[in-house]
């Protein structure tokens, strides 16, 4: 077994050991009564963070309480993380290139089964609901994503790997990259090529999900004068780093909504605009032009219209006897 093999296996121990000890998953909840937010901490073996409120607002819509004693997994997952910690370490120690597979392909279905049971967790707390609650929605569920973003009611529902999931992840990485290293066989070195190409693929497009919401006309109200979105000359949108979109009729609504958020925990990621000349193409601020007057008619009236392409955007100034604005002297607008 080459060096470097048994030191991928060694971090990948001690990065599993020190999971244990710190959160592997946490959800987030955002909403306008709670504007700090609401974080629920999972760990190997306990629940953290704001359950305490968290158990109040289920009590409400009928959702169970959680407590940790109904966990079975809080009992044995600090072992079973545990024994793979250690089996990483014997296998580096002994340079057992016949037990590496063995150790993955395990590793592999354990978090498979882990999160299909978290599923099952979240499935059973967000359907099975007590129907004398005092708030029932027909037809309502609040089952939190097993990852990324969700809308529940009035709160945002954002489901990460914390610390702990990360090193989860990175160990199970460095067992395939150690076990890729050592590989012999045609049909494994075949099967790893495919994992490998697989991570990558995932990786790319998890970090280009970066577009934005499509804006329902004549439905979709704006986020800050709960106007209905009309028209789509002026449409806007922003993206928090949780994923949630928020969208507005005119460029000044968003700017004013982005004013009003004052805590840490609201994050912007992207800006998104419409070009005045292609409606229902919402485009990223970075790429586009701006002019601003009061002869552009958006309906808030803020008086700016974005344009992609230099030429337009000169054309309609002369013709709305705009001036130019930047994006940033727009944000910074009193």
């Amino acid at each position: 077994m080459k060096k470097i093999t048994q030191i991928l296996l060694i971090l990948s121990a001690i990065f599993l050991f020190v999971s244990i000890f710190v959160p592997i998953w946490r959800i987030d909840l955002d909403a306008p009564q709670y504007p700090e937010g609401l974080r629920l901490l999972i760990y190997s073996n306990k629940l953290a963070g704001a359950v305490d409120i968290i158990n109040g607002l289920n009590h409400y819509i009928g959702m169970k309480t959680l407590h940790e004693n109904d966990f079975i997994e809080f009992t044995v997952l600090p072992y079973i993380i545990l024994f793979f910690s250690i089996f990483s370490i014997v296998i580096a120690l002994t340079k057992s290139k016949k037990m590496l597979p063995i150790l993955f392909f395990a590793f592999v279905a354990f978090g498979i089964i882990a999160m299909v049971d978290f599923w099952r967790w979240e499935y059973d707390y967000g359907h099975n609901l007590n129907p004398a609650a005092a708030i029932i929605v027909p037809g309502m569920a609040y089952q939190p994503p097993l990852i990324g973003f969700k809308q529940l009611l009035n709160f945002g529902a954002y489901s990460i790997p914390d610390i702990g999931g990360v090193l989860f992840i990175l160990s199970g990485i460095f067992m395939l990259i150690g076990m890729y290293l050592e590989r012999k066989s045609k049909k494994l070195n075949t099967a790893l090529n495919l994992i490998l190409i697989s991570i990558c693929f995932g990786g790319i497009t998890g970090c280009s999900n970066d577009e934005p919401v499509s804006v329902k006309y004549n439905s979709d109200p704006c986020d800050f004068c709960r106007m209905t979105i009309v028209d789509p000359r002026f449409s806007c949108e922003l993206k928090t780093n949780h994923g949630k979109a928020y969208k507005f009729d005119d460029i000044d609504c968003m700017t004013s909504f982005v004013k009003e958020q004052k805590t840490e925990t609201f994050k912007i990621k992207t800006y998104f605009a419409s070009n005045y000349l292609n409606n229902n193409a919402l485009i990223n601020i970075e790429n586009l032009i701006f002019i601003q007057g009061n002869g552009i008619a958006s309906p808030m009236g803020g008086g700016i219209a974005a344009f992609s392409n230099l030429d337009s955007a000169i054309v309609y100034k002369n013709y709305f006897a705009a001036k130019d604005i930047t994006w940033e002297e727009l944000l910074s607008k009193k």
